[in-house]
């Protein structure tokens, strides 16, 4: 007994021992992974710890105001900035943050690329027309009430998302910049956009280029057109005086999406500068001329737009100088002339001396085309020029010149169905030979940025422009009330009229 009492003992005293030896060993600790810098990129890319994707985190924030305006970067073309009275604001403010984040793998096929880039944003609100209210019998002005002024509100921010691409084999799929726009998008001299972010000029579509080597590329696309690309498809047979009385020369008429635009586009980017010529092709697909399918529609019609672009660079004035130059010319496509962000339709407000007229007003409209019931699209004419000259005074000061000018012409059949419309709902006092909706838009500008340390740049930008409407000298027309702008009914002098805007940013890039 007290030997099988020992040989328990022993064993239990054996193993308590080898436990107790192996709690004393050390035990292996699991790799830590460091984030690592990925070279093959350029700066600020790093690999994705455990992965041989690289990536790289970017945005800014920016605080900014405009004088002058109801919105940030769009001038006081229409509704509320437009009228000039107690109704349009001074200033509107924004505040933006913007992030962006870059992933790029190397694959047997090439690059693997995915970029997207969004921002929250809070605009400051301004105060809407309320109308009229009928009070015993008589109609009172009940003043205005708390609404939103450009993309934010009084009650809160927006998001918005500027790009969300993947790139690979040469194909680019999602939202990315057309291939129709230059790399500087739509301002030659970076007014809306200051240095460190992309051109605004974004939209969906499905992309492949070709890359020849020594900065030359080309591409073909297919794009959203509905977004950015269309402006209006006017069925005159609709105007309205209330429509017309905002430049709208009929009520829009689009039937759903059949085609996207067709881009082709070839650049040459080199030290000297850049070179670029692009081409789109827009179907024009309108709806019913009336309510219902047996009222009969317009046929579809193609409508197009080129562009040639040219980029100087290491001008004589200064290290990093550069002038932006671009030129377009569009038929049935008048989207691909004007910046996206512009209205459609224009009403802006002035004084008169003409004897009998309350005020003047410029009533103009884009269009893609026109057409009345029970006849065909008639395509819009729309041509532009645009440039910028960038100027380095040292490391911390740069200034920029800008100026560009659009037209607008209709053919002389849809001048027929605006001035028909036109007379017979707001009595233009000088009939169908004052009668003349072609117009121009022209802005000149510039802009001066402090940069004080790296990647913080205050900026101060100036813009005047002017709407040049061809109505004859001295035309008038018969407005309604229009409640929500606070205009009273009656006669208002057709004429050219302008504005003068300032933007004031600070950004903070990262």
């Amino acid at each position: 007994m007290k030997l099988t009492k020992a040989i328990f003992l022993g064993s239990a005293a054996m193993f308590a021992s080898a436990g107790a030896q192996a709690a004393d060993l050390p035990v292996k600790a699991k790799a830590v992974e460091y984030v690592k810098i990925c070279s093959l990129y350029g700066a600020g890319f790093y690999y994705i710890p455990g992965t041989d994707t690289c990536i790289k985190l970017g945005g800014y924030l920016r605080a900014a105001v405009g004088l002058g305006v109801n919105s940030i970067g769009v001038s006081a073309d229409t509704g509320l900035g437009g009228v000039q009275n107690r109704l349009s604001n001074y200033y509107t403010a924004r505040s933006r943050e913007d992030l962006k984040i870059d992933t790029r793998t190397a694959t047997e096929y090439g690059l693997l690329r995915t970029y997207f880039e969004g921002y929250f944003t809070w605009t400051s609100g301004g105060y809407a027309g309320a109308g009229t209210t009928a009070v015993n019998g008589s109609t009172t002005y009940t003043g205005s009430t708390i609404g939103n002024s450009g993309s934010g509100s009084v009650a809160g921010g927006s998001f918005g998302m500027a790009y969300a691409f993947i790139q690979f084999a040469g194909f680019t799929f999602g939202r990315a910049s057309s291939q129709f726009s230059t790399p500087w998008g739509e301002y030659p001299a970076n007014l809306g956009e200051l240095p460190g972010a992309a051109p605004w000029d974004p939209v969906t579509q499905v992309t492949y280029t070709f890359d020849f080597g020594q900065g030359v590329t080309a591409s073909l696309s297919a794009q959203d057109q509905t977004q950015n690309y269309t402006s209006n498809l006017w069925n005159v047979s609709a105007a309205t005086a209330a429509g017309l009385a905002t430049g709208a020369y009929g009520a829009n008429d689009f039937g759903g999406t059949r085609s996207p635009d067709l881009v082709a586009m070839v650049r040459v980017d080199q030290a000297w500068g850049l070179f670029q010529a692009s081409f789109a092709a827009h179907e024009n697909h309108a709806g019913y001329f009336g309510a219902s399918e047996v009222t009969g529609w317009p046929s579809d019609k193609w409508g197009w737009a080129g562009q040639l672009a040219v980029s100087i660079k290491n001008l004589p004035t200064g290290a990093g100088d550069s002038i932006n130059l671009t030129g377009v010319y569009a038929n049935g496509a008048t989207r691909y002339v004007f910046n996206d962000y512009m209205a459609t339709t224009f009403a802006r407000y002035g004084g008169t001396n003409l004897t009998g007229a309350y005020q003047s007003v410029g009533l103009v409209g884009l269009s893609d085309s026109v057409f009345v019931a029970g006849a065909g699209q008639e395509l819009t004419t729309a041509y532009g020029f645009s440039g910028g000259f960038n100027h380095n005074w040292d490391p911390h000061w740069a200034s920029s010149v800008f100026g560009g000018v659009g037209a607008v012409r209709y053919n002389g059949t849809a001048k027929g169905y605006i001035c028909g419309a036109f007379v017979a709902n707001l009595a233009l006092s000088s009939g169908l030979a004052g009668c003349n909706p072609d117009f121009n838009y022209a802005s000149v500008g510039t802009k001066t940025t402090w940069t004080p340390v790296n990647n913080l740049t205050f900026a101060a930008g100036v813009v005047y422009n002017m709407l040049d409407q061809k109505y004859a000298g001295g035309s008038t027309v018969a407005l309604p009330l229009q409640s929500g702008i606070a205009k009273p009914a009656g006669t208002y002098e057709l004429k050219d009229q302008s504005n003068l805007t300032v933007l004031l940013q600070v950004q903070r890039n990262w």
